[in-house]
């Protein structure tokens, strides 16, 4: 870390506001974490007083660090970003929500234009990150929003509206995150309880926002709107038409979620949950951006070549069917002293079908794949 005295930072706190980056005391040790409410300027003269101190380096823009990586390094930033985002929507939406969620999501969108690939990859291999229930709400809705943003883009929307996308993807249920998690493990059918609790989320959902602050009307009406349909067979309202961005999300909610296990299902592979995904949403363009995006064999999918040797996909090809693989076993099932780089064109390398995750002897970390992914 490298530190400076806090008096030397003091105009950048403003009351009221969350602090834009974590306080120390004069030895390093964490006073107040990042996002801290100051209610009087006085607060903040007694942490000058006793020589408080702030790491610079929490002041550079996340996005230029993310520019600036290293691709091995990326993995450590998705970490750190997931840990953000995951914590801010774990708790109640208080005070000005709409500046904590674009702080902490900045370095989101930062990750998904930098590197598609890896960001689908993180989205892809949930299945296999996954560390509990608790967390599923959260991860689930990151997932959704890069893949609702990846499909933005390919679509031309402009900067605003794939930061509305965004927003709506991260918070859309925030109403019913708790019982997202529960239902993850839960065998029993859904009750009648929770089934009201799942056709009002989206209403319940933008009330919370409003009552955080948030004053942006496409962004609300979005959000109540993430599960109409338009013939006007969705719900709460049964709407026709509906908003283009929360038509966007929900497409990407169904496809995400697809991906995602459940106690009592498998998920679906990411070839099937690509034809499954094309045959419900035929003719709209928002779904052939979606699944253009992803490709047949999307990176993070785990996959068996001809040649017989078992790898993943790391990388998206020149065509949905032809991406690049890491393999890292041969023909015989045998661990490969090191991963190699297979380029699914070559005939020899076609891939002949998806395999399960728990199929994948991974033993290297993710930074180690990239390494032997030369672009």
């Amino acid at each position: 870390m490298s530190f400076e005295p806090l008096s030397q930072h003091r105009n950048r706190f403003e009351v009221g506001k969350p602090t834009p980056f974590s306080i120390y005391d004069v030895g390093g040790r964490l006073l107040l974490a990042h996002g801290h409410q100051f209610d009087s300027i006085e607060q903040l003269e007694k942490l000058i007083d006793r020589d408080a101190t702030v790491d610079v380096r929490e002041m550079e823009d996340p996005a230029k660090r993310i520019a600036n990586a290293r691709r091995d390094q990326l993995p450590a930033f998705w970490d750190a970003s997931m840990g953000e985002v995951g914590r801010l929507l774990r708790a109640s939406p208080i005070g000005d929500f709409t500046h904590s969620l674009d702080h902490a999501s900045r370095p989101l969108m930062a990750l998904i234009e930098r590197d598609p690939d890896l960001a689908i990859l993180q989205a892809v291999r949930a299945e296999a990150v996954d560390s509990g229930a608790s967390s599923y709400a959260s991860r689930h809705a990151v997932h959704t929003a890069t893949a609702a943003c990846l499909a933005a883009t390919r679509l031309g929307w402009s900067v605003e509206q794939r930061q509305c996308v965004l927003r709506v993807a991260l918070t859309m249920n925030l109403a019913m995150a708790e019982l997202q998690n529960k239902l993850v493990t839960q065998l029993s059918p859904v009750t009648t309880l929770q089934r009201a609790e799942i056709q009002s989320h989206p209403e319940r959902s933008a009330a919370m926002l409003e009552m955080a602050g948030v004053t942006d009307t496409d962004w609300l009406e979005a959000v109540r709107q993430h599960h109409e349909e338009p013939d006007g067979s969705g719900y709460p309202r049964r709407l026709k038409p509906v908003l283009d961005v929360a038509m966007l999300v929900h497409h990407a909610d169904c496809f995400t979620a697809k991906l995602s296990p459940r106690l009592k299902r498998q998920p679906l592979l990411a070839d099937a949950a690509a034809r499954l995904q094309y045959q419900t949403g035929k003719g709209d363009p928002m779904t052939a951006a979606l699944i253009k995006e992803f490709g047949l064999y999307p990176p993070g999918c785990a996959v068996r070549l001809k040649s017989g040797e078992v790898g993943m996909v790391m990388r998206r090809g020149e065509t949905a069917s032809t991406p690049i693989v890491a393999v890292l076993t041969d023909r015989g099932g045998l661990l490969l002293p090191e991963p190699a780089r297979r380029d699914t064109a070559r005939p020899e390398y076609a891939i002949v079908a998806v395999i399960p995750q728990s199929g994948l002897k991974l033993r290297v970390g993710l930074e180690k794949l990239i390494q032997a992914m030369p672009a």
